[in-house]
Formats: structure tokens, sequence, C-alpha cells
């Protein structure tokens, strides 16, 4: 057995090698499974779907609510969770199980920590730092001069964006996209569309509840309902809605820095 710290300040008792793990971060999944220990991962979330092979793992719950029928069942001896949104849970679940909770990424390369973090903790470190050195070839090679006023909206029951604690707006800065709530300390929060109207960004990058179908018909409904039309980002057609009905920029794991970093690339080279 290792000890391990958690985000959470507790130290916390696991196996050197976990076997039966459950995970209630789709960011951490992914990444149990990009080192090579998904068969390890016997109890996911609903919304765990990255990679492919999640779909034979048993869901269990999801962000914050668990069958503990199920969970007894399976006796994890290693329990994955994320700070911010999860912190009660993990609170309730740590008197049960041996839960490691790790910190919500606030920068890009906190995403490069957090995957070395939890290679640490489930029994891959060197797996970690490899898979962390493979990724860093998405991160841009210099830094753009761009300097656009940017709006980023995602569906997360309700309009969410994000302020300065957030991997969410560093990124967005990389590419010279500048988020209008990035002076507001705090990591989300729910914006003001007169303010957003009042801002008038050069780009909005809009992002559909998961699992949604959401289609260009129904852009230009939204566009519409929110009376966007005069705004320079949409005069200018750099209106954009993330691709696929999985989580895009809400997802904070491999993924991110593979598909993400990319696509905001491409978008921003053709401005």
């Amino acid at each position: 057995m290792v000890q391990v710290y958690s985000y959470s300040g507790s130290r916390v008792e696991i196996p050197e090698s976990p076997e039966r793990v459950v995970s209630f971060s789709p960011s951490i999944t992914e990444i149990v499974f990009e080192l090579g220990l998904g068969n390890r991962v016997k109890g996911i979330t609903a919304f765990c779907v990255r990679p492919e092979q999640t779909k034979n793992v048993r869901k269990i719950g999801s962000y914050g609510h668990v069958k503990r029928e199920i969970l007894d069942q399976i006796n994890p001896d290693l329990v994955l969770t994320i700070s911010g949104y999860q912190d009660a849970f993990t609170k309730e679940l740590s008197q049960h199980y041996p839960v490691v909770c790790f910190e919500l990424p606030l920068t890009v390369n906190g995403i490069f920590d957090l995957i070395t973090k939890v290679g640490f903790v489930v029994g891959n470190a060197e797996g970690a730092r490899d898979l962390s050195i493979s990724l860093s070839q998405y991160m841009p090679s210099s830094k753009t001069k761009k300097n656009l006023k940017t709006y980023i909206e995602i569906d997360l029951a309700s309009p969410t964006s994000f302020g300065s604690f957030s991997y969410i707006t560093d990124a967005l800065r990389l590419f010279g996209l500048r988020n209008i709530y990035g002076g507001v300390r705090s990591e989300w929060l729910t914006p003001d569309m007169k303010y957003v109207k009042d801002e008038d960004p050069e780009v909005i990058i809009y992002e559909p509840k998961m699992f949604s179908k959401f289609s260009e018909r129904d852009a230009i409904e939204l566009i519409h309902k929110r009376g966007w039309e005069k705004l320079k980002a949409v005069s200018a057609n750099h209106f954009y809605t993330t691709p696929g009905p999985n989580d895009f920029f809400a997802h904070h794991g491999p993924s991110f820095l593979k598909e993400v970093l990319p696509w905001l690339n491409e978008k921003t080279s053709k401005i």
C-alpha cells in the first residue's frame, strides 16, 4: 500500500497498483485509458464517453450522484474525483471509500499537470510523463499577436461562461482570443446577455448541451433570440459552434489538447 495526498488535503492509502478503479470525472477516465489501464476501470459516469472503449464500462452515476449499491458491489480500491463541482460529493464518498480528488486545471499547462498526477496515483508515472510529452506537440509554437474580443458560452443546463481561473480562458489567449470575462476572478459564471451585447465581441464560441443535436438552424434561432444579428462576430461570420454531440471545451482531458487546440488554431488562422 502507498499513501497519496488528495487535493482536499486528506492523506489516502491506496494499493500500489489499484485494480478496481471508479472514476467520476470524464477527463480523469480518459487519462486512465490513455495510460493503458482502462481494464482496471470498473465504474464511470454517464458522461464518460472518451475513449470509445468506455462504452463497455459500467455506468454507475453522474457528476454528483452514484448508485451506492452498485458501488458497494464493485468495492473499489480507488475512487477518482475532481475539485470544484464535486467537492461535497468527494467528502461524502471519502467516508466509505479511498477517494483521491484532483485539482481542476486552471490553465492549459494544468492539464499536463493533471495527467502526471493521475499517472502517479494509478501506478504509471512513467507512462504519464511520456503521454504529456507526446501531447505537447499540440501546443502553439509561438504566441499570436491577435487580440480578438471573444465570448464563449457552454450550455451546462443553463448558459455558462468562464473567468480568469479557467483553463478555457487560458486556451483562448494562446490563440489571440481575449475572453470578455477574462478579468473576472472566478472559474465559471452566469453571463449577463446585455453585457455581451455591449461588449460586441469579434468572435463568439458556443458549445451546445452535451448529447444534444444542435443544428445550423438552431444556431440561427439562438442568434435571433439573443438579438445578436448585428454583433461583429455574427456579421463577420465568426460565430462558431463546437463540433459533435460530446463535451468539447468543457472537457479537460487529453482530447482537449488533441482536439480543441487544433480546432482553435484552424478557426483563428482564418480570421
